[in-house]
């Protein structure tokens, strides 16, 4: 190779590999400046940044971009090579940077030139006035290359990826600096020296000059080495946390645990519209910000108002931590701040539409009325399930603090679907939001405010207001900070416990190590998570120590259940494992992080006392229910949402009658055994009056009401993923001997259980939660000076004892239970079974080992009307933010707790064939059977 000093004149004979697609790097090539092979990153960077014509700082900058950009080109793992080699430019092509046809696609993979993509360019640009005298000429400027690279990811659709965009403003943008003639919006790229680029690899020769005059000195190994990193660190350093989204999946441990985790791109709605379902608007927006006593979050009420999303934004400040449209990136969906407003308001967050054409009576005038309290406000404009926790005292000491956010049932309760830009949304549905997701990125929007420069400074000015003192300041750092610390030991020290302990899987009948589940969007392992906030961080806070030993891994994620006509049913869980209505609202309530007080160093009658708002759990379990079925044989309250066919015009949420008959019978003759009749289809009860649910004898009668206790069915039988099940069934925790909790002492003299003895100490993790919720909502109960009447009708008559199972008990159905459910509102409940692992009813009555086993979730899915869920392809590539499903593990393993088998419809059920619960259905009868499932 010719030294660049006395470089001789150009050679068209040297040959440039077809598998080095960078248009200046082959000019570099060609021209005989760099070998065509393997090039140091130093003699690289520096011969381009000669060829920039930069000078000083800026040629300093030019050389550690490229050196950044060079490390990756030909992928991470070269990194090391390119580091002591040098970059590898006859093998480019395939590599991070190439983007497979979604660039200019003038240079052909086999390196020969298509002139009509030249053509193409220049048709986006205009003729100049050259600066040099020459007249004018094609050519094409900055803002015109930009419009290019545009047209360039359009005409490439879905082939183009998320980080095209950054790395076409490392190419032809850069080319212009190099290149362009002119200054300023003036400065263009001509056409004629891009052609000369691309046919005869040659540059300009003021360019040629630049490089020639600037002679190359090779760099020490040490520099190489040392220049090699620090600019692959900056490059993908600043990268990273400008872009978290698409980079924080790429990066390994603690460094992808420093940066927000990925979340999908917003897209406003063209329309939102509420579906009626028996409540009127100030029931609905009470529900949805009604406070439950839950200080979810770690900080107070104006200090998340306060925090700035974790994200680092170069010229302009990040967004904060509650705006609401970050916050619907997680799924959650918009809220307005008040229902006393205009009908332009209402209507953009989808309230007023649905009361065109309805008017639900409110819930204060029903009979019997739900006299809940005031109004609930949302001044900050959060989003559904968002609640303020206003004159918050401590539960040890009575110190009243300042008001607490938290989230309310409605927040995982509460649906949504999007189709073609408009959403429908539905409460007591299951929210496609990622709960994790918000936990992880809350904590490390307070680890910035305290490490990134300047974040402090306008919190402190947010909080204290930008007058307060040095001593303020100070103490609110302080208090920040202890926060900051116990969130990332408590993590650290659920890693390391999870890390000790192994779990029982019955599928593989051995013991395996623990490890979480991801839930990601519509999934949250509820139930652990419970009884890792009460019988593990509840007690670390009131000061106890050891009892991190009752850490379980987030192994069991469910799919949010639907809670409409659940006030009716004897058992709410999928699992069947509550009865008391009470116990159940009350250990939501404590799962989702009300304060609990559980020290022994604290006066006696603070010990069990909470934050809990034991009125408000009492009045939203009233507005769910409304008045009894019976005798009216119908269910009021919060009714399950219907079809929307007439908010969509297309014909794919038509209802085809004929298909709704065929389905009628059908579902007569294969779902009834286990779902029993629809509670909503007057049609099939006089049809088939011995299936009716309303003959049926599962109507047990319990105090003055009548209650259905649903068929429960053994999870062998069904053969469904038993995670769930096994949570209540196999866990155990220990608990100090001075809270006196003794399961069989308590229950069975509150509720007549009929327990065998149990220790005090060291108990089944379902037996110490029923009592310990228990003794928390008696205490709540007294300390808000409740009537013992009142507190008597509250309670009502069902039981708060271990579920028995079946009754009567069946040889055939051994423990543990799935219970199955009323189908009605089924439609809005995708994805199905009780983990969400099956994305549509199409594949729900499809054979078990046909359904997908990998598919994504989140980000705005539309939903599909016609398989009624999400039409999902096996293995599909997940959208930037989405989370995926996955029955397996990326070796190979099955993940605990995702499996999709069972419920299989895929020949005749008897002994042996566990799972299988009906014959194969041909595929006019699958959607016959999912034609009149829409209408439920």
């Amino acid at each position: 190779m010719n030294d660049p000093a006395s470089k001789p004149p150009f050679d068209p004979s040297i040959q440039v590999s077809p598998d080095n697609p960078c248009p200046f790097l082959r000019g570099l090539v060609g021209e005989g400046f760099v070998d065509g092979g393997t090039v140091p990153i130093g003699k690289l960077s520096q011969t381009i940044a000669n060829a920039s014509g930069d000078k000083g700082l800026m040629k300093t900058v030019a050389r550690v971009e490229t050196r950044g950009i060079a490390l990756i080109a030909n992928g991470f793992g070269h990194i090391l090579k390119s580091i002591f080699s040098g970059a590898q430019l006859d093998a480019l092509r395939g590599g991070p940077l190439d983007k497979r046809g979604a660039g200019s696609r003038i240079l052909g993979v086999d390196g020969k030139v298509n002139e009509d993509q030249i053509a193409r360019l220049a048709s986006f640009g205009r003729d100049y006035s050259d600066p040099n005298g020459g007249g004018t000429e094609p050519g094409i400027n900055a803002s015109e290359i930009q419009s290019y690279m545009r047209d360039n990811l359009k005409r490439a659709g879905s082939a183009a990826r998320w980080y095209y965009r950054i790395l076409m403003q490392f190419e032809w943008p850069i080319l212009l600096k190099i290149m362009g003639k002119g200054e300023g919006e003036n400065r263009y790229l001509a056409i004629a020296d891009v052609r000369t680029l691309f046919n005869e690899r040659k540059f300009p020769e003021r360019i040629t000059q630049r490089i020639v005059s600037q002679p190359v000195k090779p760099p020490s190994l040490i520099l190489r080495v040392a220049g090699g990193l620090v600019a692959a660190l900056l490059v993908f350093g600043v990268v990273a946390l400008r872009f978290p989204d698409q980079f924080q999946p790429m990066l390994p441990g603690i460094l992808g645990d420093l940066v927000a985790p990925p979340l999908p791109k917003l897209v406003e709605p063209r329309a939102a519209y509420w579906l009626e379902q028996n409540w009127a608007l100030e029931d609905r927006h009470w529900f949805h910000h009604a406070s439950q006593g839950t200080a979810t979050f770690p900080v107070p009420y104006s200090w998340f108002m306060a925090l700035e999303q974790p994200r680092l934004h170069f010229f302009a400040k990040p967004g904060m931590l509650h705006d609401s449209d970050h916050l619907q990136r997680f799924g959650f969906i918009p809220s307005p701040q008040t229902i006393n407003t205009d009908d332009a308001t209402l209507r953009r967050f989808g309230y007023a539409n649905v009361y065109d054409k309805t008017k639900p009576i409110p819930a204060r005038l029903w009979d019997p009325p739900v006299n809940w309290g005031a109004q609930a406000e949302n001044v900050d404009g959060l989003p559904v399930g968002f609640a303020r926790m206003t004159g918050v005292p401590d539960p040890a000491t009575g110190q009243v603090g300042e008001d607490r956010i938290g989230l309310t049932c409605a927040a995982c309760h509460t649906g949504q679907i999007h189709y073609k830009g408009i959403d429908v949304r539905f409460d007591g549905g299951a929210a496609m939001t990622d709960l994790r997701k918000l936990e992880v990125t809350t904590g490390l929007s307070i680890a910035y405010t305290l490490l990134v420069p300047g974040r402090f400074t306008r919190f402190a000015d947010r909080v204290l207001g930008p007058s307060a003192g040095d001593a303020d300041r100070d103490a609110l750092k302080q208090k920040l900070r202890t926060i900051s610390t116990f969130l990332i030991d408590w993590e650290k020290t659920y890693a390391k416990t999870i890390d000790g302990k192994t779990r029982f899987n019955e599928k593989t009948k051995r013991e395996e190590k623990q490890q979480d589940t991801e839930e990601g969007y519509g999934r949250l392992d509820a139930l652990n998570r419970i009884g890792n906030q009460v019988f593990a961080q509840d007690m670390t806070i009131s000061g106890l120590s050891g009892f991190e030993k009752n850490l379980h891994a987030k192994d069991a994620p469910v799919s949010f259940p639907p809670i409409w006509t659940v006030p009716w049913l004897k058992f709410a869980q999928y699992d069947a494992s509550i009865e008391q209505p009470l116990i159940r609202n009350a250990g939501e309530a404590l799962g989702v992080t009300a304060l609990l007080n559980l020290s022994d160093n604290t006066p006696k009658d603070t010990l069990f006392r909470s934050s809990m708002d034991i009125k408000n759990l009492n009045w939203i379990e009233d507005l769910l229910k409304g008045s009894a079925p019976y005798p009216k044989k119908q269910l009021s309250g919060l009714t399950s949402p219907k079809w929307p066919s007439d908010i969509f015009g297309d014909n794919a949420w038509k209802i085809d009658g004929e298909r709704v008959k065929n389905g009628r019978k059908l579902y007569a003759q294969i779902c009834v055994e286990c779902h029993l009749g629809p509670v909503n289809d007057p049609v099939f009860d006089t049809e088939f009056p011995d299936q009716s649910i309303w003959s049926s004898s599962r109507w047990e009668t319990i105090g003055k009401d009548k209650f259905l206790n649903e068929v429960q069915k053994s999870v062998k039988g069904m053969g469904t993923d038993p995670a769930q099940a096994s949570v209540l069934e196999t866990r155990t925790v220990q608990v100090p001997g001075f809270l006196k909790l003794d399961p069989t002492q308590n229950l069975n003299a509150w509720w007549s259980c009929n327990l065998p003895d149990v220790s005090s100490t060291d108990m089944p993790y379902s037996l110490g939660l029923m009592v310990l919720v228990d003794i928390v909502s008696r205490k709540a109960m007294d300390d808000a000076k409740i009537d013992p009447k009142v507190q008597q009708a509250w309670w009502g008559e069902r039981k708060n004892c271990p579920n028995p199972g079946p009754q009567p008990p069946e040889a055939k159905e051994p423990r543990p239970w799935y219970r199955a459910r009323p189908l009605n509102g089924v439609w809005a409940t995708a994805p199905y079974l009780h983990n969400g692992s099956v994305p549509s009813l199409y594949w729900m009555l499809s054979p078990a080992a046909e359904r997908p086993k990998s598919f994504c979730m989140g980000g705005g899915r539309d939903y599909d009307p016609k398989q009624v869920g999400f039409a999902v392809v096996d293995g599909e590539s997940c959208k930037t933010g989405q989370s995926r499903f996955s029955t397996r593990a990326s070796d190979g393993t099955e993940t605990f707790g995702n499996s999709n088998a069972g419920h299989s419809f895929d020949g005749t059920p008897g002994p042996g064939k566990d799972g299988t619960i009906g014959r194969v259905l041909k595929e006019q009868e699958r959607y016959d059977l999912i034609e009149y499932l829409k209408t439920l």
